[in-house]
């Protein structure tokens, strides 16, 4: 659905100087400064995925979203929407997307709802029985006749985004691109937002490509993530595989008989290898040892074995790293290892 082939963007500005006697330079300088927000990206995207495509600030993931939606024309290289340039045949491209920006909205501000969707209808050339099925879909999942007649600055915000998501799909494209389309929701709604974009890859089979800061979208819909990076992709691939090659960090934690009984255990000493990938932590006020270590120099049987020899266990739960703390990590460069 979805071809990105070496694309690359470089915005090219005029240098600033400082000062009035810079700003006069200025006037007389062709002196450039070029910024490359993406460099040399590419990946493919099969019809009716749900992908995540992440990254810190300024990463240049919104530089991609437009460049796919055809706002922005690559500096080099090519990306294909279901085999259409969107930057060379962007009415074209217009019909085969959707999209939804968390902080923006495609409606119109002081008129009601439906009538919003009433001139979408129009400018997509959706047909009235397209219409009829297409809203009753919507109002079921969405839940948009109990304000589908009031004006769209009256909306909460909750209301709103729902609002725009139908908007979005009004047309049935083929790709629905969300940028942060839970951003400020309460837990209630986000929930509601989530299942709506399940049923509809689900239902029409849509290709989803999903922006997003909050971890909890990426964990509940997208089985795929690409994580981008100063501009460079630098993770393609599966949440369960992104946790087995960085996710190195485990915890146990064991409520323990006599916690004194453990003053003196090493077991990074005992099972030969360095302090910070096996760490032992004691709170005698709830008698509980708790072991942070690295999976793969370190096996739990073997912490559970050591532990046991000393003092009796009471209860044992064991806690994979997070994926939020993962890409917490990739995104402070250090390469995806948590700290111990």
């Amino acid at each position: 659905m979805i071809e990105v082939k070496h694309i690359s963007k470089d915005f090219v500005s005029a240098k600033k100087y400082p000062g009035l006697k810079g700003a006069i330079k200025g006037l007389f300088s062709n002196e450039k400064i070029v910024k490359r927000a993406v460099e040399d990206i590419s990946f493919n995207i099969a019809d009716g995925e749900i992908v995540g495509y992440i990254g810190s600030n300024g990463a240049g993931k919104s530089t991609t979203i437009k460049m796919m939606t055809g706002i922005l024309n690559p500096t080099s290289g090519e990306c294909l929407v279901n085999g259409v340039n969107p930057s060379k045949n962007r009415k074209q491209n217009a019909q085969n997307i959707g999209v939804v920006f968390g902080q923006r909205t495609q409606l119109w501000w002081d008129l009601p709802l439906s009538e919003s969707f009433t001139i979408l209808k129009e400018i997509y050339k959706v047909s009235d029985e397209e219409y009829q099925e297409r809203m009753e879909f919507l109002n079921r999942v969405l839940e948009l006749e109990k304000f589908f007649t009031s004006p769209v600055r009256t909306l909460s915000l909750g209301q709103r985004m729902r609002a725009d998501l139908g908007a979005a799909l009004l047309h049935n494209p083929k790709v629905l691109y969300l940028d942060e389309p839970t951003i400020g929701l309460d837990l209630v709604v986000k929930d509601n937002i989530r299942e709506a974009i399940r049923e509809i890859n689900q239902k029409y089979n849509t290709t989803v490509i999903l922006t997003t800061h909050d971890i909890g979208d990426i964990e509940e819909l997208c089985s795929r993530i690409i994580i981008i990076d100063e501009g460079k992709k630098i993770y393609d691939g599966s949440l369960a595989a992104l946790k087995e090659e960085y996710g190195t960090v485990r915890t146990v934690t064991m409520e323990v008989k006599s916690i004194e009984k453990l003053q003196e255990v090493n077991l990074a000493k005992e099972f030969d290898v360095a302090p910070k990938q096996c760490r032992v932590e004691l709170d005698r006020e709830k008698n509980t040892c708790q072991v942070v270590f690295d999976k793969h120099k370190v096996q739990v049987p073997q912490i559970l074995s050591r532990i046991m020899e000393v003092t009796e266990v009471k209860d044992v739960q064991i806690q994979e790293t997070e994926l939020a703390e993962i890409v917490k990590a990739i995104y402070r460069h250090e390469n995806g290892e948590a700290v111990l």
